[in-house]
């Protein structure tokens, strides 16, 4: 996993710059995203996770690869899903977060088109995730202080 960026490093909490216009260097970023994320294996990435300060997030919950630039959440669901997240920024260490079940989303595509899409179960966890990963947060941060203490001690020990 040497192309993840570990915890603590500063790059992780900081909020990621807005791409704008999608182009062949972003193209290349989201592959780059893509190859690291199916060698994890796992199913979003976020660009600061490599270290690439840009809002680009990639997403395969096995329906096939979903390329977002500058993703933005319109709405949430009120019901909401409990599901196991990890980090290969912080390895060896995974807790139970919730979040809503289903997500609009919009963003732009790899041709550069604003689309807008609804996320439900797993793919809405995912991408929750990553675009929490762009906006400088971790998993974690979900979670209650003392839960979030036992696992940061734990991921140090790891």
């Amino acid at each position: 996993m040497k192309d993840f960026v570990p915890w603590p490093d500063p790059r992780l909490r900081t909020k990621a710059a807005p791409v704008g216009t999608v182009d062949d260097e972003v193209r290349a970023i989201w592959q780059r995203m893509l190859d690291a994320m199916y060698a994890m294996p796992g199913v979003g990435l976020a660009a600061p996770q490599l270290g690439i300060l840009r809002r680009l997030a990639v997403v395969d919950a096995g329906e096939g690869p979903i390329r977002l630039a500058d993703p933005i959440v319109l709405h949430s669901s009120v019901e909401m899903r409990a599901h196991d997240e990890a980090s290969p920024n912080l390895p060896g260490v995974s807790a139970r977060v919730t979040r809503p079940r289903a997500v609009t989303v919009t963003y732009l595509d790899e041709t550069g088109t604003r689309v807008r899409r609804d996320f439900v179960k797993l793919e809405a966890t995912s991408v929750q995730h990553q675009i929490d990963h762009l906006d400088g947060r971790m998993y974690f941060d979900r979670l209650s202080r003392t839960k979030r203490d036992m696992l940061l001690r734990k991921a140090r020990k790891a």
